[in-house]
């Protein structure tokens, strides 16, 4: 349910009721890319069942599925196309098509190439947890979560969020964790990072499944390598890549979260596993996130 994830504060108190919600969500349904239509985006069942709600609700946490199509159009096949026809062009009236002939001629292409497209489709998960004040995006990059973000302000009156902030950057505390080969509270070092100079080098430096407690890792961070990726596990139970923007990626829940699953918390006979994931993941990144606050010296006051 949740790999990679991108956390924000709310910064006033949760008042939408899930009636509210739902019907807000409603006006946005997700409906297909149509023949000549390169984007679609809209809200689909967390469930994944035709025709349900938008809004489920699992022990407090609220929990929303945006969808995103797009209809895509090799490049290579359009600059064929397009080579195609300025040669005809030149062929029967002797001259080369000006700058502004080809880019029409390259965006007609591609307009009636369009109907033609293959579409891609991705899912992005929302969780909101109201008694926390936080809302936590399934997102693999920040221009994505941007647009999700976008879309929940515009459906939710007066939703405003903010990246989460603390005290100690992601970048200073791994690499201080890193130099000292200390763990903070309720955390271990796995065995993945990437670190990168601040110089106009840029040079990169990744370590994948090595051993990150040597001294060359060590005399990497002394020499100004400050690390932007960060392999940890939380109490033996979460998995998880730190990046420096604060963002959780590769989450994964360790066997001892599974085996202590119910088979459904809820007893909701619908279940089909939704229920149960939910739980884990709003149960266990319930402990995770302030945990991680607090070792990176706790939150910064709201803007």
């Amino acid at each position: 349910m949740f790999k990679n994830v991108i956390v924000y504060r709310m910064l006033a108190p949760w008042t939408t009721t899930q009636a509210q919600l739902e019907e807000a969500l409603q006006a946005a349904r997700f409906v297909p890319c149509g023949a000549s239509q390169e984007k679609a985006v809209g809200w689909i069942e967390p469930r994944g069942e035709e025709h349900g709600a938008l809004v489920e609700v699992v022990a407090g946490h609220w929990l929303l599925r945006q969808m995103i199509e797009v209809r895509v159009v090799p490049g290579s096949v359009v600059r064929r196309k397009v080579d195609e026809q300025l040669k005809e062009i030149e062929a029967t009236t002797g001259r080369k098509p000006g700058r502004k002939q080809v880019r029409d001629l390259r965006e007609d292409t591609r307009m009636a190439l369009l109907p033609l497209a293959f579409t891609k489709q991705a899912t992005q998960s929302v969780w909101i947890d109201p008694r926390a004040g936080l809302l936590i995006l399934e997102a693999g990059t920040q221009a994505r979560a941007d647009e999700v973000v976008s879309a929940l302000v515009q459906a939710i009156d007066g939703l405003a969020l903010q990246l989460l902030d603390t005290a100690t950057s992601p970048a200073a505390a791994m690499a201080h964790w890193l130099s000292s080969q200390e763990a903070p509270q309720g955390f271990s070092i796995d065995r993945e990072c990437e670190l990168k100079a601040a110089d106009e080098s840029k040079a990169v430096v990744r370590y994948a499944r090595h051993a990150l407690d040597i001294e060359e890792v060590r005399a990497h961070v002394a020499a100004g390598k400050m690390p932007t990726r960060l392999a940890m596990t939380w109490r033996d139970r979460v998995s998880f890549v730190l990046t420096e923007g604060l963002q959780l990626k590769k989450l994964a829940f360790l066997d001892v979260v599974l085996e202590d699953a119910p088979a459904s918390p809820t007893g909701d006979t619908r279940d089909s596993g939704f229920d149960t994931d939910a739980a884990i993941a709003t149960g266990e990144l319930s402990g995770l996130i302030p945990d991680l606050l607090e070792a990176l010296g706790g939150e910064t006051p709201k803007a």
